[in-house]
């Protein structure tokens, strides 16, 4: 389940991101997508190319990775993002939920280190 006013368009210093076309309250479910689930072996061959960026960690271990569809793999990463995600292991799942109001033409973010509010450096933070 993709919401319809999601659009992938050009992200200032980011190359693409995820934006929305319309106004969204706070705590709504925005996205719904399957994921392909990576072995370690295989996360440690993408891992060494250009899709390391948009994988995921997956599993309680967290060291099998995740790709997944939809638009989930596009959103840029916020230290305080405006969105969320939970990830469903059971039914191979990631879930993205705004967690503020979001304006007409916002860029959505998520923050990759799992939680919304984490300032842990993000592996191509090199500030």
């Amino acid at each position: 389940m993709m919401s319809p006013y999601l659009v992938i368009a050009p992200a200032e210093k980011r190359g693409r991101g995820v934006f929305t076309t319309r106004s969204i309250p706070a705590d709504t479910i925005i996205e719904i997508s399957p994921v392909i689930v990576l072995s370690a072996k295989e996360r440690q061959a993408i891992e060494k190319t250009k899709l390391h960026s948009y994988i995921f960690e997956w599993g309680k271990t967290k060291k099998l990775a995740c790709i997944a569809l939809g638009y989930v793999s596009m959103y840029n990463h916020d230290y305080s993002s405006n969105c969320d995600y939970e990830m469903d292991y059971d039914h191979r799942l990631m879930t993205i939920k705004t967690v503020r109001k979001i304006k007409k033409g916002e860029e959505l973010f998520l923050n990759y280190n799992a939680n919304p509010n984490d300032k842990t450096k993000v592996w191509f933070d090199t500030k």
